[in-house]
Formats: structure tokens, C-alpha cells, sequence
């Protein structure tokens, strides 16, 4: 019987289910996290592309916001919720003497007159799970400026 006992307390049989067991919440926590960092990077890197998009459009129609919004939001078919705003304006070339809308000429001495238009583009983003101090719901935003010539 003494045999008997002393080869089970020696044995080493279902440890490594033990620690298994063990390490599995560290490991689901951290692929969470990471997932839930990539999730994040993801639409901000979309929103990134429709505001570029947005920016892009403008640059050829510089008064045509509404379009520049809707380029925009089309192009984040991945993010919902996401939403879009346009301006555009006058200003120097070498960025002095703006003017929101091109309500008035700018005077510009020894530059050209430029158009601007700026877009940005943004969603909510919330985690899978409740990170409390690490990550909390909140709003990806991002913004994409162009100058052009064109009127």
C-alpha cells in the first residue's frame, strides 16, 4: 500500500493540465486585448482612407460638400455609424489670408490664391469588453486636408 501511495504523490500525470487551466485566462485576456486593439486600428485606418477620399473629391470640386461627405462615408463601408463633414475655402498659397467659404478674396501678395477643403470623418468605437481604465467607448475621428488650384 506504502508502494502504491508513493508512485501517485511522485507522479506527474495531468499536470500539464493543471497549468493549462491555470494560464488560460491570462492568454484569453491577452488575445482579447490584442483583438480588440486591432478592431480599433482597423476603423481608424479606414477612416483614415474616407476622409482622404472625401479630400480627393473636394480637390476637384472644392464648393460640392455634400458630395465631399457622402465620398467619404462611402468610402468606410466597414465602420458603421460613421459620419462625415466638409468645408472648403480660399487662401493663400502660402497658407495666410484664409477665407471659410470664399466669402472674400483673400489679398495675396507675391502668392496665388488656392482653394482648401477639409474633411473629417468620424465613428464610435466601443471594445468587446469593458477595459474600464485601459479602454472605454469613445470616437475615432480622422481628418484629411487639400489645396487646389481648381475654382
Amino acid at each position: 500500500m506504502k508502494v502504491r501511495m508513493r508512485g501517485l504523490a511522485g507522479s506527474e500525470r495531468g499536470s500539464s493540465l493543471v497549468e493549462t487551466a491555470l494560464f488560460m485566462p491570462v492568454l484569453l485576456t491577452l488575445m482579447l486585448g490584442v483583438t480588440d486593439f486591432g478592431r480599433a486600428y482597423y476603423q481608424a485606418n479606414e477612416l483614415e482612407g474616407a476622409a482622404h477620399a472625401g479630400a480627393v473629391y473636394g480637390s476637384q470640386y472644392p464648393t460640392d460638400t455634400t458630395d465631399m461627405q457622402t465620398m467619404a462615408v462611402d468610402n468606410a463601408p466597414d465602420v458603421s455609424g460613421a459620419s462625415a463633414t466638409a468645408v472648403y475655402g480660399c487662401e493663400c498659397s502660402d497658407g495666410t489670408g484664409a477665407s471659410a467659404s470664399c466669402a472674400t478674396t483673400p489679398t495675396c501678395t507675391g502668392t496665388t490664391e488656392v482653394y482648401y477643403v477639409k474633411v473629417t470623418v468620424s465613428a464610435s468605437y466601443s471594445p468587446l469588453l469593458p477595459w474600464s481604465k485601459f479602454a472605454s467607448p469613445g470616437t475615432l475621428s480622422a481628418v484629411s486636408e487639400m489645396r487646389s488650384t481648381v475654382p
